[in-house]
C-alpha cells in the first residue's frame, strides 16, 4: 500500500509518517519508481507509535520499546526486560505530570465555585471579561511553558 492509504488506515498524516521514517521507527520498502510501500504489519507498527507518543514517550524510547511490543503492546517480549528502568522513568515523569494537571484542575474548579458564589460583578469584572474574551481559544504558544 502507498503512503496515503496508510495515513487514512492509521489516521496519521502522510507526514507524520515520513517522521516516524525519519526516526528510524518505520521501514518501508521501496519500490523500482522510488515510492514508499507499506505492508499491514505497517499499519499495526503505526498504531503502536501512535500509541506510545500518546503516553508521553519520546521516540529515542519508542524506537527501543517497539520492536519489544507483542500482542498490540500488552506486553513486552522477555529479551526487551532491560527497557524497564526507562519505562518506569517515563512513567514517573507522565504521573507527576497528572498530579500538575489534576492540582491545576482543581485550582480552576475553585475558582469557578468562587465565582458562582459570588454571584455578582464586581466594577472591574466586565473589564476582565472583555480583556479576556479573546483568549478563550486554545493557543499552544501560549500555554508552552518557558
Amino acid at each position: 500500500m502507498r503512503i496515503g492509504e496508510l495515513a487514512r488506515r492509521t489516521g496519521a498524516s502522510e507526514r507524520m509518517l515520513r517522521y516516524y521514517e525519519e526516526q528510524d521507527l518505520l521501514r518501508p520498502a521501496r519500490r523500482p519508481s522510488g515510492y514508499r510501500e507499506y505492508q499491514e504489519t505497517d499499519v499495526r507498527t503505526v498504531r503502536g507509535i501512535r500509541t506510545l507518543l500518546a503516553t508521553g514517550l519520546n521516540t529515542v524510547t519508542i524506537a527501543e520499546v517497539l520492536p519489544c511490543m507483542i500482542e498490540d503492546g500488552e506486553m513486552l517480549m522477555p529479551v526487551c526486560g532491560e527497557l524497564a528502568p526507562v519505562l518506569v522513568e517515563d512513567r514517573d515523569r507522565i504521573s507527576a505530570a497528572i498530579d500538575d494537571l489534576l492540582a491545576a484542575r482543581h485550582a480552576l474548579d475553585a475558582m469557578i465555585s468562587a465565582a458562582r458564589r459570588t454571584g455578582e460583578q464586581g466594577d472591574n469584572c466586565e473589564a476582565v471579561a472583555t480583556e479576556t474574551a479573546g483568549r478563550r481559544t486554545h493557543d499552544p504558544a501560549r500555554s508552552a511553558p518557558t
